[in-house]
């Protein structure tokens, strides 16, 4: 299968700012430029809860980059401008107003949009949206189908913070907390006999996370986050989230009729690495193996017996991977001799041999095993 979408140049090197749902999965990818030259991508960082993605691609030329705006200060009713990829008719325009800005759609727990009626069609997505000063204060990414002239575009002042990240280490690092929370209405305020309805109300508690640790309670209402005021339970992860690792905060809450303030450590967000980046930045760059740890979903899939080990989860054109035809669902057993049964094991055993000019996996394919040499 095929796709196709936006994405829009950040840096003067060959940095690429697109959506994650536009590359999600893909094996090969290319960039297309406004002269119709046509360079290979390659995916340095995902981030599928905001839908952010970074590509790279390599040039001798110094490439023009969109200068990035402040969405935070722009106006309901201001003019934008999307420039994308709508059903295959590269750089097109669209221009129309900004509708509303915070928009929630469900999208993920970093839900803040800004709605645009500047046409959106399927392949905008990833592409820029620019204010009358040429500066780029969105990144197109959503549509209602069913309506006309609703589009959606992640804030750009959302997504500054996470390209650096996203550059060096190819994933998000958020701060956590560890509850889980719901939104203060009318009724549940009169019930608990809070005085206003606002705040994120506390409905569980993890165990043994940094809120359980600070001693937060079911029912507790977190009003407050270091010096921002929590008036929604949504503006509770995304300041959290923005916190570093290990940083000390103060939570000001209201419990039993009364406002308190709880000092807490912020934790770091499970779950944050994408299985299909994990692989170390020298076999990806070097060998052109993207991996993951074998799940049994993913071992039913590809038709393996074991459901433990690394599995090939992709294999970059042109590379020393793909020259030796290794393929996505082979399980590697072992790295020159040695064998492997995680994914640290397996950047070790690929550290080992960073400086050789070949490598051999012996690798599990089907109902057997098969030994793969690949060469720089």
């Amino acid at each position: 299968m095929q796709g196709s979408g936006s994405g829009v140049i950040i840096s003067h090197d060959g940095y690429i700012l697109t959506n994650n749902h536009v590359v999600e999965g893909a094996q090969e990818v290319s960039v297309t430029m406004a002269d119709t030259q046509v360079y290979k991508a390659q995916v340095v960082g995902r981030d599928p809860k905001t839908d952010l993605a970074i590509l790279k691609i390599n040039t001798n030329a110094s490439l023009p980059v969109a200068p990035m705006g402040n969405s935070t200060d722009l106006k309901v009713g201001e003019w934008v401008v999307a420039i994308g990829n709508p059903f295959g008719l590269g750089h097109t325009v669209t221009a129309g107003i900004v509708s509303a800005k915070g928009r929630v759609i469900g999208a993920g727990p970093y839900d803040d949009f800004i709605q645009t009626d500047a046409p959106i069609n399927p392949g905008n997505s990833g592409g820029p949206l620019f204010n009358m000063n040429g500066e780029m204060v969105g990144i197109n990414t959503a549509i209602v189908a069913s309506g006309q002239g609703i589009g959606f575009a992640i804030p750009v002042d959302m997504a500054k913070p996470l390209i650096p990240q996203l550059v060096k280490t190819g994933a998000v690092t958020r701060g956590y907390l560890g509850v889980s929370i719901q939104s203060v209405t009318p009724e549940l305020a009169k019930a608990m006999k809070l005085e206003e309805h606002q705040g994120a109300l506390v409905s569980e508690v993890t165990a043994g996370s940094p809120a359980a640790k600070a001693g937060l309670r079911q029912g507790d209402v977190i009003v407050g986050f270091n010096d921002t005021t929590v008036k929604d339970s949504r503006d509770l992860p995304a300041v959290v989230a923005k916190t570093p690792v290990g940083e000390k905060a103060t939570i000001t809450l209201q419990r039993d009729g009364k406002t308190q303030k709880v000092p807490v450590t912020v934790g770091k967000l499970p779950g944050e690495k994408v299985s299909s980046e994990e692989s170390s930045p020298a076999s990806q760059s070097q060998w052109g193996l993207q991996l993951q740890e074998v799940t049994p979903q993913a071992a039913r899939q590809h038709g393996l017996a074991r459901e433990s080990g690394v599995m090939v989860a992709g294999v970059q054109p042109g590379s020393p991977a793909e020259r030796a035809g290794v393929r996505a669902g082979d399980l590697i057993r072992e790295v020159n001799r040695q064998p492997v049964q995680s994914l640290q094991e397996m950047r070790d055993a690929i550290a080992k041999a960073d400086q050789q000019d070949a490598l051999l996996l012996l690798v599990q394919r089907e109902q057997g095993s098969v030994f793969v040499a690949m060469a720089k």
